[in-house]
Formats: structure tokens, C-alpha cells, sequence
């Protein structure tokens, strides 16, 4: 029997420091209900009933509230814009490494 309590302690104890480390690493958009502060005070004060409130009221999935939608690159409006941006900046770069080559190529103007 002790060694029921001590696998059922250590099971609490666990399932306590899961939730907390959750609780903590977990975004802010995805936390329902209340705030951060708060859901901390509930799963340590309630060793097993603030764990199992975080999960079911707590804490939004992964489709929850203010989920953002990734885009790929080539949707993107500013990296298509830094790109282009990237492309004019070679051209200009290019066209100012032939000035150079040609005034290299000159010769030296005689007095």
C-alpha cells in the first residue's frame, strides 16, 4: 500500500510540474479564461484539480483563438518587396563596378 501512495505521489507531482512548465512556455494568445498569474496561483495551490482545469479550461488548442496563418514566401507582400529591393540594389552594384572597370581602362589624361 505505501508503495501505492508513493507511485500515486510521484504521478501528482509530475502531472503538477507538466502542467506549470506548460503553463509557462505556452503562448499568451493561447491561454483562456484567465491570466497567466493567475492559472499558476490555481495549479500549485490545487495539486491535481488546478492541472486539470489548466488542460480543459485554460489552455486554447492548436486551432485557438488568434492563431496566426503561416504564408509561404512567395505570398509574402514584404519579402517580395525586400527582394525586389535586393535586386535593384545588385543592379546598382553591378552597373557602378562597370563604371569603374571603364574608367580603369582609360588612360591617363595627358597636360
Amino acid at each position: 500500500m505505501v508503495r501505492l501512495y508513493v507511485v500515486l505521489a510521484f504521478v501528482v507531482v509530475a502531472f503538477d510540474v507538466f502542467a506549470l512548465v506548460d503553463l509557462m512556455l505556452i503562448d499568451r494568445r493561447r491561454i483562456r479564461a484567465l491570466n497567466r498569474p493567475l492559472w499558476f496561483a490555481i495549479v500549485v495551490i490545487l495539486p491535481v484539480i488546478g492541472p486539470i482545469l489548466w488542460f480543459l479550461l485554460g489552455r486554447a488548442g492548436r486551432g485557438g483563438v488568434d492563431e496566426r496563418r503561416t504564408m509561404a514566401p512567395d505570398d509574402d507582400p514584404a519579402f517580395l518587396r525586400n527582394l525586389r529591393r535586393d535586386e535593384e540594389q545588385d543592379e546598382r552594384i553591378r552597373r557602378l563596378e562597370q563604371e569603374l572597370a571603364a574608367l580603369d581602362d582609360d588612360p591617363p589624361a595627358k597636360d
